[in-house]
């Protein structure tokens, strides 16, 4: 072959922080690096979620608080969210198209 291969010097970029469990009151608790809290927008009082996937991995996302608008009504979200689960491989697929 005499063409050229071009070779992506992209390298994913993970970064790694440790902390230690702490005991706070009669729970456990980490501290967030100020580095990832600032990447976050998380501040004292906020809330964060814990997402656990199927590999085994947990993710740490900031909740974020909206209100609906009157008209509608959050049993009729939830439903759509519970179908939405049920046939996620089906919107999967029709997104990779």
């Amino acid at each position: 072959m005499n063409g050229a291969i071009k070779l992506s010097q992209e390298k994913s970029v993970t970064k790694r922080y440790s902390r230690k469990i702490g005991r706070m009151g009669n729970s456990l608790g980490v501290s967030l690096p100020k580095s990832l809290a600032d990447k976050m927008n998380v501040v004292q009082g906020d809330e964060i979620e814990f997402i656990e996937t199927d590999e085994g991995e947990v993710l740490l996302r900031k909740v974020r608080h909206v209100e609906l608008p009157e008209h509608v009504r959050p049993e009729v979200l939830e439903a759509f969210y519970d179908i939405f689960e049920e046939d996620r491989q089906i919107f999967d697929d029709l997104r990779d198209r």
